[in-house]
């Protein structure tokens, strides 16, 4: 049976997009129910303290105020918010609702005051009293680990959360035989994900039909569904979970927090629809924090640049508590620690550290970003170490395409690469060799180019269920309706990725109908099947395998009807233009809608057919899949002020087969300018007290549009076996590629004053001081100010 492929490579626009531009779309916030209430929380302004007492006698007699709740009164009615990781030997740290004895982190829940509207609740929630008794917070995960250091957690006697250790090859034998061990600490600074639509939560409960409807800001709605039910205690099957238009994510909201566990409380309560929406300071406080990693490197490597041996030991800051993810972010670090690369003999050891902040959990990238960011910098240094070009000793170390599968010392199998082809398509577009030079040139006029490779390898598509706390599999049901038009129910939960898009690009050609004939329906527990969710790149490679393979199901069917009616063989039919038809003799033929009217009359169906057109499929990997690409960065440093002008950007990535190109540069745009901010602005900043003093967008600096030249790109395209549709993922990859390019680049630039390396972010005022502290060799001071005006950073205050 032939399927004509019409749609799927094409750069089609998105079909969301209209309702999003014209601001037709709902969001949580938008939502309006009668009699709706509004919750407000408490939260502590300590990072460490008990709380002696608490009295909410003002707040309850405050107009509008329904209700009034601490921890206390919440008794056992709601449960501990879950942690789906799991760790040998990892210690337990429960988060409760609403903090009862202690707080851990500035910004924890203490009380809830529900009211009228929201107005009214911040009034109450000002006059809840709380007595707390300060205790010494800590706030440095080195000095967290330290004796005597005050413990967060009292049944334990250390800040220690969990120790793991991963080892492949003979690590004592790498490191004997080489001729040079390149070392170095490496920071990977806390970040806070910034989705421009905060968190907000609505909850209704019926009590006639015993029916809680909770909208969530959610990736992941049915596991959030699972989990309100196991924290309130009542049947999954009364809970319906609806995540509406969502307003990015980047894993922040791949989450259960107290607050959505709390709302659905209260409306089944008090008897009313109960709202809240975080401000942008809660959202900084008491969302998901990312990274937070620092790593000390050791490659042992031959004078040849051959890559021996790596060990590595990585410090996590966790936070007071576990969010659903927490533990085992850091142990993707590990896994994918070895990059691109060919090393024979590895060995990570991560240290999970307990500190007086708001959890990490997963952010774009999730552990990758940090590994690739550590190996790439390392492989940086190597070069350095050696005087050999970079690139060089990349190309050196890379698995050739014929050794895929490719299994690494961390355990993984990568599926397919050809990272040799990426390279230098990422060169060849840069005109590597003429930067040199020009560099070069550069340099004796006293100006500061400088010239930044990255190549990565991610692990995407999450995941075989064995390897995943929660199931790695995903759904998909298709529906044909008597009228001909396609429904598709994925488990997937899109939030701008664009599946809505995606997907009726493969439906259209296995149907051979027009996109414009499929509707995609996504993230409601009471219409689509049980799914896992979006997150890990996994949307396309794992849920959009399982929509192609229910597509085929009901291609197939439709094919037997067609071929019934037609009296041929199903297999030598062709599905286009709307039409089933014969592929030797395109004028026999069947109308699509003909041959779907005749599934539901039933009155002419194959012996044995059952009617209806609707077929559901669980897809479950074999593997993870493993994009990979080549990242160049052009950057210009002025020494006057230490001002970093990034002047150019190639990235050339491979995702696999590509069903939509637009999508793909979406994607890669946006992750790339992310990691321009973890590189050059982000940092989120705790002071000793353990205050978040970049708790609000006019301390916690983002990328604008000044700051981010025209971004080139290109694609390589190696399928992978692991799916039918040959793709990868492509949401993480220019937030782990772009990083360490960047960073090489700055620190390539500020090479002649003799510097080896450089922690993120690097600020202007590092650089600067930097560049005070050496003299430059082999140049003169600079006659011109640097810059181009196509890429340019410090106009603002940092």
């Amino acid at each position: 049976m032939a399927t004509a492929t019409r749609y799927m490579g094409r750069p089609l626009k998105r079909k969301e997009d209209p309702r999003l531009i014209q601001g037709l779309s709902h969001y949580v916030d938008d939502l309006r129910l009668p009699d709706m209430h509004y919750v407000v929380f408490v939260r502590s302004p300590h990072a460490h303290a008990r709380i002696r007492s608490m009295d909410t006698s003002r707040a309850q007699t405050a107009p509008g105020v329904l209700a009034v709740l601490t921890g206390q009164d919440l008794g056992n009615a709601v449960g501990v918010i879950p942690c789906a990781a799991q760790l040998p030997e990892m210690k337990l740290a429960l988060r409760p609702p609403l903090a009862t004895e202690r707080v851990l982190f500035v910004g924890e829940p203490v009380a809830l005051v529900v009211a009228v509207d929201r107005y009214a609740a911040r009034d109450a929630a000002e006059l809840v009293e709380v007595e707390y008794e300060p205790l010494t917070p800590i706030v440095d995960p080195e000095k967290a680990l330290a004796r005597g250091a005050p413990v967060l957690h009292p049944q334990y006697s250390d800040n220690v959360a969990y120790r793991w250790e991963l080892e492949g090859g003979d690590v004592g034998a790498a490191f004997q035989k080489a001729d040079k061990v390149v070392r170095q600490k490496m920071v990977n600074q806390r970040l806070i994900p910034v989705a421009l639509e905060p968190r907000a939560v609505v909850a209704n409960y019926k009590p006639g039909e015993n029916k809680l409807t909770v909208w969530s800001t959610t990736q992941i709605p049915h596991l959030l569904r699972t989990q309100i039910a196991a924290a309130l205690g009542v049947p999954e099957y009364i809970v319906h979970v609806i995540a509406p238009e969502v307003g990015g994510g980047f894993g922040s909201k791949l989450n259960v927090y107290a607050e959505e566990v709390l709302v659905a409380h209260l409306a089944m309560r008090l008897g009313k629809p109960v709202k809240w929406t975080e401000s942008r300071r809660e959202n900084f406080q008491a969302t998901i924090h990312g990274r937070d990693q620092i790593a000390t490197m050791e490659l042992a490597v031959k004078r040849d640049g051959t890559l021996l041996g790596l060990r590595c030991h990585i410090l996590a800051d966790l936070g007071a508590y576990y969010q659903l993810l927490t533990p085992l972010i850091p142990t993707l670090t590990g896994l994918m620690i070895c990059g691109c690369y060919k090393i024979p003999a590895v060995r990570v050891e991560i240290t999970g550290a307990f500190t007086n902040k708001m959890a990490t959990d997963a952010y774009r990238g999730a552990g990758r970003p940090e590994a690739t960011y550590f190996i790439e910098r390392a492989i940086d240094m190597v070069a350095a170490e050696l005087k050999k070009d970079p690139a060089e000793i990349r190309r050196k170390n890379f698995p050739k395409p014929k050794e895929f599968p490719y299994a690494t010392p961390t355990g993984l199998i990568y599926d397919s690469a050809n990272y040799p082809k990426s390279l230098d398509m990422a060169l060849k577009k840069s005109g590597y060799r003429r930067l040199r030079a020009q560099q070069a040139k550069l340099r004796r006029q006293g100006r500061y180019l400088g010239i930044g490779l990255s190549t990565y390898v991610e692990i995407c598509a999450m995941g075989p269920s064995s390897a995943m706390p929660a199931g790695g599999w995903e759904s998909a049901t298709v529906r044909i309706e008597p009228t001909g038009k396609v429904n598709i129910l994925t488990g997937a939960s899109p939030h701008g990725q664009g599946q809505e898009t995606s997907f009726a690009q493969i439906a259209a050609d296995l149907l051979g109908l027009e996109p414009d004939d499929i509707h995609v329906v996504h993230g409601d527990t009471a219409i689509v099947p049980y799914g896992i969710g979006t997150f890990g790149s996994r949307a396309t490679a794992v849920g959009g395998t399982a929509v192609y393979t229910a597509l085929v199901k009901i291609r197939d069917k439709l094919a037997t009807i067609a071929g019934h009616i037609l009296q041929e063989d199903p297999q030598r039919l062709v599905f286009r233009d709307k039409k089933i038809f014969l592929k030797s003799n395109p004028a026999k033929s069947v109308a699509f809608a003909e041959a779907v009217g005749a599934a539901y009359i039933a009155k002419a169906l194959p012996a044995g057919m059952e009617p209806g057109l609707e077929a559901t499929h669980f897809f479950e990997p074999s593997n993870f899949t493993f994009p990979f690409g080549a990242h160049v960065a052009v950057v210009e440093v002025d020494p006057e002020t230490g001002e970093v002008h990034l002047q150019r950007y190639v990235a050339v990535d491979d995702c696999g087969n590509v069903i939509n190109p637009l999508l793909v540069d979406g994607q890669v745009h946006g992750g790339i300018v992310q990691a321009l901010g973890q590189a050059f602005l982000e940092e989120a900043v705790y002071d000793e007290n353990g205050q978040l003093i970049t708790g609000e967008l006019t301390d916690y600096a983002i990328p604008r549009a000044w700051d981010v030249p025209r971004l080139e790109t290109a694609r390589t395209v190696t399928p992978s076996p692991v799916n039918p549709l040959g793709v990868k993922g492509v949401g993480e990859a220019g937030t782990i590629g772009a990083t360490p390019a960047l960073v090489n680049a700055v620190v390539d630039a500020l090479a002649p004053f003799g510097v080896r390396h450089l922690d993120m972010p690097t600020k202007r005022e590092r650089i600067w001081q930097l560049i005070r502290k050496f003299k430059p060799t082999g140049s003169r001071p600079a006659t011109k100010r640097v810059g181009d005006g196509r890429g340019r950073r410090g106009r603002r205050k940092r």
